[in-house]
């Protein structure tokens, strides 16, 4: 996996770009009866791995409801075609776009999806912290009162249960939205790891009402942009491995 670090960017550049690289591997894609003893398609574009951060942005998900947007303020509002809600970016935050091909790699979208939640939760393993993950929303929590303590969550919501998702005690640290164009991936996950967290009181964050967003600064962990990004990377590229 080719692994780019951006620096701060621009997130609409940054979201055309990859656009772009998504299709251009549809057009060079190399039609099975054109390879001599192989049936895998072949790519002249590699899997790729984007680390960044961005100038702050709200972003909007394909179902991302205007009620959801409480007070955007100055910090601009951009339509995207990933999954999910509405949530924030900015400044002290790791965000990772894989774009990788789900065919070739030999899994699908669910494994997908747990596979980077399983690297964002061993990236925080790393820091001394645990994350958990909700049964029906993407991303990762901690608790608020122990982040360190290695206690399971309760299912939330329980099995058979129609009630709402209870996020009592806990914080979202990572925020998760995907794309998938002709199992071909792209936008990704963000992780908070020091960062101003008054935009999140603009918004519900992921359409929840309420729900806390935290990052590693809020929980006692210290650590730079750096490090937090150069070790969500490589648990990236280890997980979403074949």
């Amino acid at each position: 996996m080719d692994t780019r670090f951006l620096g701060r960017v621009d997130y609409v550049p940054t979201y055309e770009a990859m656009q772009l690289y998504t299709e251009q591997r549809h057009a060079e894609k190399i039609t099975e009866n054109t390879i001599e003893n192989d049936t895998q398609p072949s790519y002249l574009l590699p899997d790729a791995l984007l680390i960044c951060e961005h100038n702050p942005v709200f972003t909007q998900g394909l179902a991302g409801k205007v009620e959801h947007i409480l007070n955007a303020g100055n910090i601009p509002i951009v339509q995207s075609n990933r999954g999910g809600q509405v949530t924030y970016h900015g400044p002290g935050q790791v965000v990772a776009y894989p774009m990788i091909d789900l065919k070739a790699a030999g899994y699908f979208v669910k494994e997908y999806v747990y596979r980077i939640e399983e690297a964002v939760i061993r990236t925080l393993l790393h820091f001394g912290v645990t994350g958990h993950r909700v049964a029906g929303a993407p991303g990762i929590y901690v608790r608020l009162e122990d982040p360190f303590s290695h206690a399971l969550l309760p299912q939330r919501p329980q099995k058979h249960s129609t009630e709402e998702i209870n996020f009592t005690g806990l914080g979202k640290i990572a925020a998760l939205g995907i794309k998938v164009s002709r199992h071909f991936t792209y936008h990704g996950v963000a992780l908070n790891v020091a960062m101003d967290l008054e935009p999140f009181s603009r918004i519900n964050p992921c359409g929840y009402s309420g729900l806390q967003t935290v990052d590693l600064s809020t929980i006692g962990v210290s650590c730079s942009w750096d490090e937090a990004a150069g070790v969500l990377s490589q648990k990236l590229v280890s997980y979403l491995a074949t």
